[in-house]
């Protein structure tokens, strides 16, 4: 579905990525990791066209370079990890957005454009919240908006950067169980930009484990998720460890070692 091919993008003197070669499958969740400043976000606004790069990208065999905004918007949905969000702007509004590029120029949106919208407000439970503004959310019903905005494109690829920073952690599994459903559902391809390893090692397909702008290693969580592996990218200190069904959970030990006195226990 995504191709890259000696992907190269470079700000002034600094390279960002530096020959990105790799293969995102028709429906596979690719989760990006690596450290500040690996170029994760990067990748993602590469497939978008939102940079200057070298090489090639490719959709569906098609070249993204050379490739119409209109079109390109009907093939990629893009969530940034900071969006644009006027505050005076009803979430029923800003979710019918995206169905713009499924609108043709001078024209306005039809009942099946409305219709599309309000099954997405039902689905991510925005409905109570259609007439409100913006301004008016939370950080996390925001994010819910961002992403019914994202898919109400209906386009097969979807990128994700960083979709749940402004959730607390239960509700963060929430709503990336809600995009895997969706993926299953409409076959999806996802790439996303994620910090959180052990979310990514049980939601992603495949792992794509970027440093200073290279690819230092990408396979399946249980391989690229390996203690010694993550060391030379994120510093020592980091432990992985099995998790119940098979999943791995990440973390990273202190420094400096725990000198608080040990909890006393109650008197009897």
């Amino acid at each position: 579905m995504i191709s890259l091919d000696g992907v190269r993008v470079s700000y002034r003197t600094a390279v960002a990525l530096d020959g990105v070669t790799e293969q995102m499958a028709s429906g596979e969740w690719v989760a990006v990791i690596g450290p500040n400043g690996a170029g994760k976000t990067t990748l993602l606004q590469a497939i978008a066209k939102m940079v200057s790069y070298r090489g090639q990208v490719t959709i569906g065999g098609h070249q993204v370079a050379t490739m119409p905004r209109r079109r390109l918007a009907q093939l990629v949905a893009y969530v940034p990890q900071l969006p644009q969000l006027p505050p005076d702007m009803t979430v029923g509004d800003y979710v019918l957005l995206g169905r713009t590029p499924h609108i043709g120029y001078l024209r306005v949106e039809t009942a099946a454009d409305r219709e599309v919208c309000a099954g997405l407000l039902i689905r991510l439970s925005l409905t109570g919240l259609a007439g409100r503004a913006l301004a008016t959310l939370s950080g996390g019903e925001l994010q819910r908006a961002v992403l019914a905005r994202a898919l109400a494109q209906e386009a097969p690829v979807l990128l994700l950067d960083e979709p749940t920073s402004a959730l607390d952690l239960g509700r963060r599994v929430d709503a990336l169980e809600l995009v895997d459903e969706l993926r299953r559902e409409r076959s999806l391809t996802i790439v996303s930009a994620v910090h959180d390893l052990t979310l990514a090692g049980q939601f992603a397909d495949r792992l794509l484990l970027l440093d200073r702008g290279r690819v230092a290693a990408a396979g399946p969580p249980a391989i690229v998720l390996r203690e010694d592996q993550l060391a030379r990218h994120f510093g020592a200190g980091v432990q992985v460890l099995p998790a119940a069904g098979g999943e791995l959970a990440v973390f990273f030990r202190r420094a400096r070692p725990d000198t608080r006195p040990p909890a006393q226990a109650p008197p009897a």
